[in-house]
């Protein structure tokens, strides 16, 4: 079984924001499961988390938007991982990072939250930082530092920066499938 969470806000005020990469590019992952027969959304009052999910060759994968907002995002992870007895091996969790220029990503298992809270929330209820994360970089192409990070992830991107992300979210994608899904 995997479970791969994308991480987000919910509410319409934040869908298309840099904060909610993990829940963009979640929906795209779930649209090309559709050959797998993804499931449709549905909101599992249980875990306070929109749910899909597909079976690839006899392996169950579970797709979460957690519905906590981003600071909070552990507790779903957590009664989700418990409820199915899902090692943090088999976690993936797909977030923004404004470290990471905009059309790029980084893979790493086993690391720290780096100051993002959605992590700290799920290393927190998980109890280990040793699952894979895919961090996705949101951060313009400049040497300036964003001086107002709450405003910068909650703002939207505009149209260059949203060809950059489809461009991202098609590799990621693949490497997902390619390495977790169906090797």
């Amino acid at each position: 079984m995997l479970l791969i969470i994308g991480l987000g806000n919910p509410g319409k005020s934040y869908l298309k924001t840099r904060h909610n990469v993990g829940f963009m590019i979640l929906d795209e992952l779930r649209e090309a499961l559709q050959t797998y027969d993804a499931n449709p959304w549905e909101l599992s009052k249980k875990f306070n988390a929109e749910i899909s999910g597909a079976n690839v060759k006899g392996e169950k994968i579970i797709l979460v938007k957690p519905m906590t907002f981003m600071n909070r995002s552990g507790q779903s992870v957590g009664l989700i991982a418990n409820y199915y007895k899902i090692l943090p091996k088999d976690i993936l969790v797909i977030h923004d990072d404004k470290d990471i220029q905009l059309g790029e990503y980084k893979v790493h298992t086993d690391r720290s939250a780096a100051g993002h809270n959605g992590i700290k929330s799920i290393i927190q209820y998980i109890g280990t930082q040793d699952f894979t994360r895919f961090r996705v970089g949101i951060a313009k192409h400049s040497d300036k530092k964003v001086k107002d990070t709450a405003k910068f992830v909650l703002g939207k991107f505009g149209l260059f920066e949203k060809k950059k992300l489809e461009a991202v979210t098609t590799g990621i994608i693949t490497h997902i499938i390619d390495r977790f899904i169906a090797p």
